[in-house]
């Protein structure tokens, strides 16, 4: 939740045994951002500086390393703004989440895979039956796995599927704990090194399952201070057209790289080839009726009735429309 700087007013009052507060200001509020080590392009004005310069404010970065913490952060009231994949916000939208998506990250494509230990026996994804399988629960990697085994018709009994965030992943796999894992960077290319991509998300997409990262607000805080939210997307938004303008720009000895891989965890070198398995959208594509002007709420929709039908949430929403606006991205590039 906001939390606001108060300055008392000493003398009489004081003694009176009264406390005045002095009017809250812009450039004192504070809020608290939950982000995650995904590579992506606004890695760069969070290592800058840029939000809080653009929003007024202080901000408190906390990181996350799955969107089942950030929603479960978001519904205490932890966390104000928290970037989320389409699969947990999928099945906090359906809990009814007093949430609003205000900016699609991107479709994720080659940033996530399923990584098979060499010498496991899976080449394939019919394979996993019988074997030890990582993955964050109600992430965006959980739901492509699922999706994965139904589209190749594995029954998801027949896979000893451990619930592990993505450190708990690196570890495990270090010890021979797991035969495989699907997750997303740094934790990827950590298991790449003794590994096998078996299936990527770009694949499972194809096959009918996409997903899609972002960044969500709590209503309440949106309603309360609209102009640090516009400022976020706007700062956001900023980020990705500078990308999307020069992304050869961002090679692995560019400062921006360099800021991308201290915050993700990620190898620097690694940053480029990363950042492109996403498609980033850019200002037109964000209030399309592909992305936030409808297409979002859908794709919510369709991956919350998938995880109904594979026990994960116990209802579906007759609208997800709610759950996403446009206002925020039109007002930032507006400049209101």
């Amino acid at each position: 939740m906001p939390r606001f700087s108060r300055r008392t007013l000493l003398g009489s009052a004081v003694a009176l045994g009264l406390l005045s507060l002095a009017p809250a200001r812009a450039e004192d509020l504070s809020f608290t951002v939950a982000y995650q080590t995904v590579v992506e392009p606004s890695k760069v004005p969070q290592a800058d500086g840029a939000y809080e310069k653009a929003a007024k404010a202080a901000i408190d970065w906390r990181k996350f390393d799955s969107g089942a913490e950030v929603i479960a952060a978001v519904a205490s009231g932890a966390v104000d703004i928290g970037y989320v994949g389409s699969s947990p916000l999928a099945a906090a939208a359906s809990r009814e989440l007093p949430i609003e998506t205000i900016f699609v990250v991107g479709l994720i494509g080659d940033s996530e895979a399923l990584v098979a230990r060499e010498g496991s026996g899976i080449a394939s994804i019919k394979d996993l039956a019988g074997k030890k399988v990582a993955v964050p629960f109600v992430s965006t990697t959980h739901y492509s796995l699922l999706a994965a085994l139904a589209h190749e018709g594995v029954d998801p009994k027949s896979v000893d599927i451990l619930n592990l965030r993505p450190p708990e992943i690196a570890a495990a796999w270090a010890r021979g704990d797991i035969d495989a894992a699907y997750v997303w960077d740094p934790a990827l290319g950590q298991i790449k090194d003794s590994g096998k991509v078996v299936v990527t998300s770009a694949t499972v997409a194809n096959w009918g399952a996409p997903t899609f990262d972002a960044w969500i607000v709590r209503k309440d805080f949106a309603q309360a201070h609209p102009d640090a939210v516009r400022a976020f997307v706007a700062t956001t938004s900023r980020a990705y057209e500078t990308y999307n303008a020069k992304p050869e720009a961002w090679g692995p000895a560019s400062p921006e790289a360099a800021k991308i891989a201290r915050l993700s965890g990620a190898k620097v070198e690694d940053v480029p080839a990363l950042l492109k398995g996403y498609v980033l959208p850019g200002p037109a594509e964000q209030v399309s009726a592909d992305l936030l002007g409808g297409g979002t709420a859908a794709a919510i929709a369709k991956t919350s009735a998938f995880l109904k039908a594979q026990g994960k949430i116990d209802a579906v929403l007759d609208d997800y429309g709610p759950y996403v606006t446009t206002r925020f991205f039109e007002r930032s590039q507006a400049g209101n």
